[in-house]
Formats: C-alpha cells, structure tokens, sequence
C-alpha cells in the first residue's frame, strides 16, 4: 500500500467539512416545496418548531423559527399532511441534513388556496372585480329568484326574514346542489335560466348556502360561475357561507352579503318601515286637505263682503233711470215752451216713456236672472266639502284595498313556500343519518332505490325522527294512499 506524503494532503477539521457541506447544500438548494407527514413534533419555550417531515420511503429533520411560524394559520400536529417551503441546510454542530421550513400549509387546503389565488388574480385582471361594472341592487324587487339547496339551512333563513319584513315579494327557488362535481353546472344553468325568463321576469338573484370548509364551498370559487355571475344580466347578490367565508363569487357579484339571513334583509325593504311612511302621509293628505278648504273658506269669505248684491246696483238704475227721465222731460217742456208747440211736447214725452219702459224691463228682467251672491258661495262651499269626502272616502277605499292585496300576497307567498307542504302534515324523507352540516342531502323519491336494512331520515314540520327500512312497496297508487 503506498504512502500519501504529508505535504500533498489536505486535512480539514469536522466543522470546516461540515461547513463546506452547508455551502454547497444551501447553494445547490435555493427554494423548494416538500410535501409530507408531520412526526417527532416539537415546540420548546424558545418558540421554534422542530419535526421530521416524512412518507413512505424516507424522512428529512426540519426546523421552522419563531419569526417564520409565527404567520402560520393553523396548528401543527403529528400526523397532520403539509406542504413545506423553505431551504436545504446542514445543521454544523451534529453534522445533520434538514431543512430550514419558511412557509407551512395544509396540504389539501394549500393547494386549493393556491388555485384561489391564481384565479382570483387572473379575473381580477380582466376587470370581473370592477366597481363600475357592479349593477344596482333595486329597492324594491317583485320577484327574487335564490339559487340554493332546498334542504339546506340557508333557504329556510332566507325565507323567514323575507316573510318578516316583506312578506309581499314573489319568491322562486332555483334547487341546485352547493357542493361537489355537479355543483358548478348546476348553478350556471340555473343563473342562465333565471336571466332567460320572461313570464314573470325576476329583479334579482340571491345566490346562497350555509357555511363550510374551503373544500365544501369550493364550487363557488370556479371559473364557470364567476363568469356566469359577470355575464348575467340581472343584478346578483352573493351569500355564500358565514362572515369570514371569502369566495370568487362574492368579488364578482353586485353585492356581498356576510351571510344568508343578511342577504335578506339588504334585498327586502322594511314592511314596518314603509307601514309607518304611508300613515304618515296620509296624515300629512289629510292635513294639507284641511288647510286648503279652510284656505279657500276664508278666501270667499273676503269676497262675499267685498261683494255688492247685483240687485241693489239695479235699484240703483232704476233710481238713476226714473232721475234721468225727470230731468228729460223737464228739459223738453222748458225748450219746447219757449216755442209754443204742444203737439211735439206731447209726442216726445210718450217716446220718452216708451223707452224708459223698456230700459226698466230690461233691468227687471236681468235683476230675475241673478242668483244671490250668499247662495252661489254656500253652493261652492257644499260642492268643496262634498269633495273632500269623496277625496277621503276613495283614499281610505285605497288604503284597504291595498291592505287585501298585501295580505293576499303573503297567503301566497306561505303557500309556495317549501316549508309549507311539511305544515301541511308531508314529511322530506333522506338517506343516511347524522348529514354533514351544509351538505346536500340524497332526498328518497323512489322507494326501489332503498334496500331492507338502510337507515333513513323523516323531516316533519318539528322536528325529525330516524327509522331502519323493513319492508317495502313499489308502485303504490299515490291517490289511494292519501286518501
């Protein structure tokens, strides 16, 4: 065996090799992602993390300091599936390969955020999130379409605020499924089929469900229904799960409620509310009508007394008629006297009384035509204040007649709604026990499909009970059976 000589070799100590090794780990090894399980957990008073992150065929000794774990949003344990970021070192001090861990997530959850991110991001750019293309929210609708599950949570919330504080307003239920493959298609056909109808069109969209993991209400963070909310041409207002639930729909919609029952009362206006302003106004009516008979009671007044009686002028003709024919004749008796002519005197005195006769039964006869001041202003003042009954008596028929027609809208309304046919004594009966809160339910409605054994659940209208299936019937007559 030959002999190296001392002056050709190099002998590092343990820590220079260590460090080397650091160097050239950290170097080859910028920034990676690992994905494994969570074992050997540990988290002393200095606050820094330490635990192997392993699988199946290996496993890798990491670390995660105080100042990076402490914008991490949930708590490690062991067992638990993460994604890892950070850089590949050597520890000097025992000469061991781990990684320094800067960012951690839940596996499941990290990889969909990080879809949520990358399409929000992408609809942003595209300007799906702009204020001015958001459409207004009317004040008052006629007719709500909610797109939701029938069975879940969300639509009985809806529906009793609607019936609280706006009974009157037609409501539609679109049922879709909220969760799953099938829920995204769902709710598309169902936004294209609330634009596309016309015989009783709607004035807005209520697209909603209850609360639930980002997984469950992961088809409202799909490409298709963002675009399918953008492109609607009816303004759509989005609950979707509770206050703190974020989801694409809510950045496109026109309007994001925190939760269902909110959503709800920002869609409906205040039955109380608008009760209280039409009393209002009609006592401002009633008010406003009282002011202006008075007004115009007083206003006649003032002209019966400024007012002469038409037949007192005429007494004043006919003095001024008899004066003038006295000093007429007056005047031709001493004109004509000065030229001795009787026979002229006397033909013009009997046209002088001819014509005065006839002036005087003109005035007779317009003095019979006139109606006395007093009676034509009392008439007026009858004609007002038939009026201002008939102007009372059609507002209060009004009133009523809107009052039947809110009534009647609220019957209505209590008879399509879902919750009504369990009043009527029905029964919703699914499969399974124990389902998740906010999942779709699988709602039996073939009894071929049960099988001997299975366990089912009865909704009533309070409450539900389970049973196990024992026997069963198919092909029953449906009206028999009822009655």
């Amino acid at each position: 065996m030959p002999v190296i000589p001392q002056s050709n070799r190099e002998i590092l100590s343990v820590g220079g090799l260590n460090r080397a090794a650091r160097q050239l780990l950290e170097g080859q090894f910028a920034t990676v992602f690992v994905e494994g399980e969570i074992s050997n957990f540990a988290r002393p008073s200095s606050g820094h993390w330490y635990f192997t992150l392993k699988d199946s065929n290996a496993q890798l000794r990491c670390a995660m300091f105080r100042n990076r774990n402490q914008s991490t949003r949930f708590s490690p344990a062991n067992g638990q599936q993460v994604i890892v970021r950070g850089k590949i070192s050597l520890y000097e001090g025992r000469g061991e390969y781990q990684m320094i861990a800067e960012h951690l997530e839940e596996a499941g959850d990290g990889a969909l955020r990080r879809a949520f991110d990358k399409l929000k991001s992408q609809l942003e750019v595209e300007g799906l999130f702009a204020e001015q293309t958001k459409q207004i929210i009317p004040s008052m609708p006629q007719h709500i379409a909610i797109i939701t599950s029938p069975t879940g949570a969300a639509i009985r919330d809806v529906l009793q605020v609607l019936k609280r504080r706006f009974p009157a307003i037609n409501i539609s239920v679109l049922p879709v499924a909220v969760q799953g493959n099938e829920a995204p298609g769902q709710i598309v056909k169902a936004l294209s089929q609330a634009n596309q109808y016309t015989k009783d069109p709607f004035d807005l969209v209520l697209l909603t469900r209850g609360g639930g993991s980002l997984e469950d209400l992961w088809a409202f963070n799909t490409e298709p229904v963002a675009r399918a909310i953008f492109a609607s041409q009816l303004p759509v207002v989005c609950a979707v799960g509770h206050e703190t639930d974020v989801s694409i729909a809510d950045f496109v919609a026109d309007l994001r409620a925190p939760t269902p029952s909110a959503a709800a009362e920002l869609i409906s206006p205040d039955g109380a509310e608008w009760q209280q302003t039409f009393s209002r106004y009609q006592r401002l009516l009633q008010q406003l009508m009282t002011s202006e008979v008075s007004d115009q009671r007083r206003h006649l007044q003032h002209l019966s007394h400024r007012m002469r009686h038409p037949g007192q002028r005429l007494q004043d003709f006919h003095q001024r008629l008899d004066d003038l024919e006295l000093r007429l004749r007056a005047s031709f008796r001493h004109y004509l006297g000065q030229f001795r002519m009787p026979a002229l005197q006397a033909r013009l005195e009997r046209a002088i009384a001819r014509q005065t006769e006839r002036t005087r039964a003109r005035l007779n006869l317009a003095a019979a035509g006139i109606e006395a001041p007093g009676q034509r202003i009392s008439n007026q003042q009858q004609h007002v204040a038939d009026l201002a009954q008939r102007l009372s008596r059609e507002m209060h028929q009004q009133l009523a007649q809107r009052g039947q027609q809110l009534a009647h809208n609220a019957d209505k309304l209590n008879t399509v709604s879902p919750l009504a046919t369990l009043q009527r004594g029905y029964a919703i009966v699914t499969r399974g026990t124990n389902q998740p809160q906010g999942k779709a339910l699988d709602i039996v409605q073939d009894a071929g499909l049960l099988v001997l054994g299975e366990q089912v659940t009865a909704r009533l209208h309070h409450g539900q009970f389970q049973a196990t299936v024992t026997h069963i019937i198919e092909h029953t007559n449906t009206e028999e059976n009822l009655t």
